[in-house]
């Protein structure tokens, strides 16, 4: 087995206690890389790297274009480096190696252009004052970054936390999620390869609790958190950033309702909605998996989804040809699988689907369930959906809005009036029409009630990484005298 280190202040280094864990292939259920394993010593020291070198390196100090320059290399690096990037996501969580390598290969190296033309191009305010007076905005780096990203798009998802925090002139130390630890480190390497400052970027790997998350969340030398992951954990980082007054943007679970509206598209319907709760084995925070679809159409819906779900290939992630791969862990198909094995007693009926071989589980329609219902309520994180019927508008948004989650809603109709409507209507952080996961990343991400605090992207991320300080000028002398 590779063994993959951390990287700290530019250096590929082995744990301080010289601890080691291995990671998973969720389809052979064979070890195939050996990682690093750290703790708060290894945390600390990152923060340390990344604290010295925001407080006397070149990085912060760098112009935009100059910095972006490097951001664009790093991204013509992660391209040309598809196949390694992709198949280390497939090997560490059973992610299909096409969705992998053909959608987050190409997502990351995007978010790192991205902002890296954002900052270039961003303006400031001006503040044109009748005393004399001119007063302006700077957006200065905020400091030390500790981003904590999730296993379920390892490298997406650690690009879209880390590539604005480094346009905008801060420094990083990125704990990926302890399953899915290889591409961090592949990614970091390429980032000194396209001409990053050490200390700009770490990776530390580790656990969360009493480990090197915990300690990245409780440092005061760190400036800025930003998780993605489970509400609960989103809650203990908060008290912990709290202690610390260290601002926190939380993007934590979600329960999307998907609407299918009479007057929708059924063929485009139905395409998109598929994808909405099947891709990436469901383990999508924004998976449309409350599915509400209006009566008159119900009975010719169903028949067409049941008939997709039951078509899509499930098996090897490394296939080309598959679609379904297996769930990341044992320990979260255990989960999903509890709410598999608790359909009838819940009052649901499966349509298709069900539990597979291995850690799989095959794409799961349940009907007959009532929306107050376990399946229905809790976020599951696997290939299952609640199939339920509404009558009118109004019951569609009320049966929406009864979550406590707001990320994100999906509704599918050719009525453009109640497009507009029911958009403004629907709780929800993102509302996509007749369409899924579409991503313009200039606007505002993130979600309400339990689905997190703070948005990013565009803008939204140029105000959480930076330290907005105003300028006022004196330009008349005069005026002051009069």
């Amino acid at each position: 087995m590779e063994f993959y280190s951390h990287m700290i202040d530019g250096e590929e280094v082995a744990s301080l206690s010289g601890a080691t864990f291995s990671s998973f292939d969720p389809h052979t259920h064979q070890d195939w890389a050996e990682i690093a394993l750290g703790d708060g010593s290894d945390a600390d020291r990152a923060v340390t790297a990344a604290r010295r070198a925001f407080d006397t390196g070149p990085w912060p100090r760098m112009g935009a274009a100059e910095r972006g320059r490097i951001l664009h290399r790093l991204a013509d690096l992660i391209e040309a480096h598809a196949d390694d990037l992709g198949m280390a996501d497939t090997r560490d969580m059973g992610k299909p190696i096409t969705q992998s390598r053909g959608n987050d290969v190409p997502r990351t190296a995007a978010n790192f252009r991205f902002f890296a033309d954002h900052a270039r191009l961003s303006t400031s305010e001006a503040y044109p004052m009748d005393t004399g007076h001119h007063a302006y905005t700077r957006y200065g780096p905020a400091g030390v970054v500790a981003a904590i990203a999730p296993w379920n798009f390892p490298m997406m998802l650690e690009s879209w936390k880390v590539a604005p925090a480094l346009a905008w002139g801060n420094t990083v130390v990125l704990k990926p999620a302890e399953d899915t630890p290889v591409s961090a480190t592949l990614i970091a390497r390429l980032a000194l390869e396209a001409g990053m400052p050490p200390g700009v970027f770490n990776v530390v790997h580790g656990y969360g609790p009493d480990s090197a998350g915990q300690a990245l969340t409780e440092n005061p030398a760190v400036d800025r958190i930003t998780f993605t992951g489970e509400s609960g954990t989103g809650r203990v980082i908060a008290a912990a950033g709290a202690r610390n007054l260290t601002p926190v943007s939380l993007e934590l679970g979600g329960k999307g309702a998907n609407l299918v509206f009479a007057d929708a598209d059924l063929d485009n319907a139905v395409e998109w909605s598929i994808r909405a709760v099947f891709t990436n084995s469901g383990q999508v925070c924004l998976a449309g998996s409350r599915l509400y679809v209006q009566r008159e159409i119900y009975d010719e819906f169903l028949a067409r989804f049941v008939a997709a779900a039951d078509a899509m290939v499930v098996g090897d992630p490394k296939d080309e040809a598959t679609q379904i791969g297996p769930l990341a862990s044992a320990e979260h198909h255990a989960k999903v699988a509890g709410y598999v094995d608790t359909i009838t007693e819940q009052g649901g009926t499966l349509r298709t689907g069900g539990l597979g071989e291995g850690w799989t589980v095959r794409p799961t329609v349940i009907t007959g369930m009532d929306h107050k219902a376990r399946h229905a309520r809790e976020e599951i994180f696997g290939p299952v959906v609640v199939v339920i019927p509404f009558s009118t508008e109004a019951e569609a948004v009320e049966l929406a809005n009864d979550t406590t989650y707001g990320l994100n809603a999906m509704l599918f109709t050719e009525n453009l009036h109640r497009a507009h409507r029911v958009s403004a209507a629907l709780r929800a952080g993102t509302v996509w029409v007749n369409c899924f996961f579409v991503r313009d990343l200039r606007a505002p991400f993130g979600g309400a009630g339990d689905s997190g605090i703070g948005r990013e992207g565009g803008t939204f991320s140029r105000e959480f990484f930076t330290e907005p300080k105003a300028v006022v000028m004196q330009i008349d002398e005069a005026a002051d005298s009069r």
